[in-house]
């Protein structure tokens, strides 16, 4: 978030070359200033966007880019068994095993 003095900056800049603008329309051009111009948002934004890219990746891959089946139901119960089965996958790669009817996740190293 934009801090005070930023977000004063921000909405002057956008008052002054943009007047005549719907509430929402604004909302977004003072969201694209906040991105070209605040090196805290783009920070944050280069450390989160390659996780959330690689996740959505795993999601779409193998076929799964289009919905399988017809209503929104059917296919909400398939993208949750999907989104289920990489988190398991993902947890065994971490060292997720089943014993004496307890699951355990292997310590991480530093």
């Amino acid at each position: 978030m934009l801090e005070a003095s930023g977000r004063q900056s921000a909405l002057a800049y956008v008052n002054e070359h943009w007047t005549d603008m719907r509430p929402r329309r604004l909302a977004k051009r003072m969201a694209e200033y906040q991105a070209a111009t605040d090196t805290a948002w783009q920070d944050e934004y280069r450390r989160w966007r390659p996780p959330v890219e690689r996740a959505i990746a795993w999601l779409v891959a193998h076929g799964n880019r289009r919905v399988r089946y017809r209503g929104v139901i059917a296919n909400n119960i398939a993208l949750h068994h999907r989104a289920a089965a990489l988190n398991l996958r993902r947890l065994i790669k971490l060292g997720l095993t089943h014993a004496s009817g307890t699951w355990h996740l292997a310590p991480t190293t530093p």
